[in-house]
């Protein structure tokens, strides 16, 4: 997990008036959250729904589910402050920093605009070798805590066998390796923007990611998928959660129930670069949370989902995955859909060895290689 400093004094007061403003912002949207009413269901119970008139009703439809996705959305941006949505977002002006050529792709370091036309974000983007004229499949490809940031996944720097976006390219995916905030070549400051979280961040720019690989000629944008572990793994949830055009999604090592992280201790998660109101609004306790991973993999359906839970990870006890994939089966059924949820777990540690990402990767291709209907 990340650590980093706690919100200054100048930041707190700068959250109150976001949050002041986004006040005065729901009041006046019609379909704002404020028409959301609190989601006091139990996490796991995802088979009802709380009408906005206080009732609780069992849902039988995906119609009812989408409902209870958009109080889940609500209580997400409570936590972790508003997605961006400007009316018009900045131009990405993608730069080609360099530009290797290997046997099987064309690898290219690339800047873009993310939020800000005088910051951008650095990251590895792999060209497989295709047919002229073809459209190929994409996955962004998000890193773990690591200082090298998405030299990681590149195979360019840190531990080779977390090479995931090499790997992917060498199979036929378009790939796109970025930095998280703060990390390899995206030095950032948390208390000096304009998001409630850095999770939201991060999300934001991976919506920009998305955006970048959906404007390559090479790219089909029907066909986006997500890759992480750890950091990369709930960062992948997180995305996607926001982010429809991501259509599968693999996460390794990346997520457990809050009340199963580290004995339900959140401090981890509750640094500048993930949530702060975790400490500030909800006194770091699994049981004031609006939300959990619980909601956030079901919310997912009917998208491909694939979990890698080890037994023996000792950051995201796999005893609190457990219940998460069991609770999202009913909302895949809802869909039918329940082939596009699998959960693998392997009798290891915190870790993505080269099995499990051979497995991973062959979910890629099952949900993003075949062909598309018309």
């Amino acid at each position: 997990m990340l650590t980093g400093k706690i919100p200054t004094a100048t930041s707190r007061l700068k959250f109150v008036g976001q949050l002041a403003l986004l006040a005065l912002i729901v009041a006046m949207a019609p379909n704002s959250l404020a028409q959301s009413p609190p989601d006091e269901l139990p996490h796991e119970n995802l088979t009802t729904l709380r009408t906005a008139d206080g009732k609780t009703v069992p849902i039988t439809c995906v119609r009812q589910w989408e409902q209870r996705k958009e109080q889940i959305r609500a209580a997400v941006q409570q936590v972790m402050g508003p997605l961006p949505q400007p009316k018009q977002a900045v131009p990405l002006a993608v730069q080609t920093l360099e530009e290797t050529r290997a046997d099987h792709y064309t690898r290219r370091k690339v800047a873009y605009h993310t939020d800000s036309p005088t910051t951008r974000v650095r990251a590895w983007l792999f060209i497989p070798d295709h047919q002229p004229n073809a459209r190929l499949p994409a996955v962004l490809c998000l890193h773990q805590t690591t200082p090298v940031g998405k030299d990681e996944p590149a195979g360019v720097a840190g531990q080779r066998h977390f090479k995931y976006a090499q790997e992917l390219a060498e199979r036929g995916f378009v790939t796109l390796a970025p930095d998280y905030p703060s990390f390899g070549e995206y030095p950032y400051d948390f208390d000096k923007d304009d998001y409630q979280s850095g999770s939201m961040k991060a999300i934001y720019d991976n919506i920009r990611a998305v955006d970048l690989l959906e404007s390559l000629p090479e790219v089909d944008g029907e066909r986006i998928g997500c890759i992480g572990h750890s950091l990369g793994g709930h960062n992948s949830i997180f995305t996607a959660f926001f982010e429809p055009r991501i259509k599968a999604v693999v996460s390794s090592c990346g997520f457990t129930q809050f009340s199963h992280y580290k004995g339900g201790d959140l401090t981890g998660w509750t640094s500048a670069r993930y949530m702060p109101r975790i400490a500030s609004e909800y006194g770091k306790n699994p049981k004031r949370m609006p939300f959990d991973f619980t909601e956030l993999v079901a919310s997912l359906a009917p998208r491909a989902f694939l979990a890698v839970a080890p037994l023996k990870d000792d950051n995201f006890d796999v005893e609190g995955v457990r219940p998460i994939i069991a609770a999202a089966k009913p909302i895949y059924r809802l869909y039918h859909s329940e082939g596009a949820l699998a959960v693998e777990h392997p009798d290891i540690a915190h870790d993505f060895p080269p099995e499990m990402r051979k497995k991973a990767y062959e979910f890629l291709e099952q949900h993003l290689k075949a062909p598309q209907q018309p």
